[in-house]
C-alpha cells in the first residue's frame, strides 16, 4: 500500500492536505526515523509539501535511511 506524507507543519496541514496524507513535518522527519517510522522500508512513498522544496528534503533523508521507493510528488496542488 502506498504511503503519502506530507512535510509542511501541522497549521498548513490542517488547512488542507491530500486525502489519505498523513503529516510528519520534514523538521521532524529525522527524530521520526531515529525512533521508527512504521514503514516498510520497501514501501512505496510520496512526500509532499506546498511546493517541492521541503520534500525534497525529506526524500533524502528517507532514502539516507534506506527507504527504496521514495517520489517526490511536488506541492499539494499535485496531489489534488
Amino acid at each position: 500500500m502506498p504511503h503519502l506524507v506530507d512535510v509542511r507543519s501541522p497549521a498548513e496541514f490542517q488547512l488542507g492536505h491530500a486525502p489519505g496524507a498523513v503529516n510528519i513535518p520534514v523538521e521532524q522527519l529525522a527524530i521520526q526515523l531515529s525512533t521508527g517510522l512504521n514503514i516498510a522500508i520497501d514501501a512505496e512513498i510520496t512526500v509532499y509539501c506546498a511546493a517541492g522544496g521541503r520534500a525534497g528534503v525529506a526524500k533524502t533523508l528517507l532514502e539516507r535511511a534506506g527507504y527504496l521507493h521514495v517520489t517526490n510528488g511536488g506541492g499539494l496542488s499535485n496531489m489534488l
